[in-house]
């Protein structure tokens, strides 16, 4: 059986680690963000029984410690939201593989739905190795997902959660069973983006450019302002919400 850590966050490590569970791949250490913007990690704890490391623990002598005196081949990730220094990199026989809503080398980092759609870069899933530059190592497994003319950020995001479970369940068989082959990213084609790039600046809109909008979101579809694009027509409707603390 894999030797392997599991780190993660949100629903979507809940959904993969039981996955794990039910092929009797039980992780040697489990991994979980901490402080108030954490998910799941209770959820995630109760499903091992296995020493935990919460937060960023694992960057301590101790949890350094611990993670070595496992003698893991790898640590899986999933949305686990810390960079992993060189220290703790180094220490799983093949690496830490990481699962990334982004068809790399294209949306590096965060917000990668938002980014596909602002930049008409692919969207997709890919799950990779990391390495010391965010979103940057050796890809092990990816499929490209499309971006409809009508999605948001929001409804595309959905399909990347659901193309991340497939890339990674579609994958994981093989890597357990020892193959660890892996194919380097293409640097040049690569966009990068930090959480802090979807500024202020960029969202905010004038009133004047939401006027017509917000006069064509009547009851009736057939009445919404729209666009054609590529052969289809989209209808456009807007819902506003007053920000409660102000600007």
């Amino acid at each position: 059986m894999t030797r392997y850590a599991f780190a993660g966050d949100r629903a979507l490590a809940v959904r993969i680690l039981s996955y794990l569970l039910a092929r009797g791949d039980v992780p040697a250490a489990l991994l979980t963000s901490a402080g108030p913007g954490a998910s799941h990690a209770g959820e995630l704890a109760a499903m091992v029984d296995a020493p935990h490391l919460q937060g960023d623990a694992f960057r301590s002598p101790q949890g350094l410690a611990t993670l070595r005196s496992l003698d893991l081949e790898m640590v899986v990730c999933v949305h686990f939201p810390y960079l992993v220094p060189a220290e703790a990199l180094a220490i799983p026989s093949w690496g830490w593989l990481n699962l990334h809503p982004a068809y790399l080398p294209y949306n590096r980092g965060w917000h990668t739905a938002t980014w596909a759609i602002l930049d008409g870069t692919p969207a997709g899933a890919t799950l990779h190795l990391m390495s010391e530059d965010v979103d940057a190592g050796p890809i092990v497994a990816q499929a490209q997902a499309e971006v409809l003319g009508h999605d948001t950020a929001h409804s595309l995001y959905q399909r990347l959660l659901e193309l991340e479970y497939e890339v990674f369940t579609g994958a994981w068989p093989a890597i357990s069973s020892g193959d660890r082959s892996s194919t380097e990213q293409d640097h040049a084609r690569a966009t990068m983006h930090r959480r802090a790039d979807l500024s202020e600046a960029l969202r905010r809109i004038e009133p004047g450019e939401v006027t017509k909008l917000r006069a064509l979101s009547t009851s009736n579809p057939d009445e919404a302002a729209f666009f054609d694009q590529d052969g289809r027509r989209y209808r456009v409707q807007v819902r506003l919400e007053p920000d409660e603390q102000g600007a």
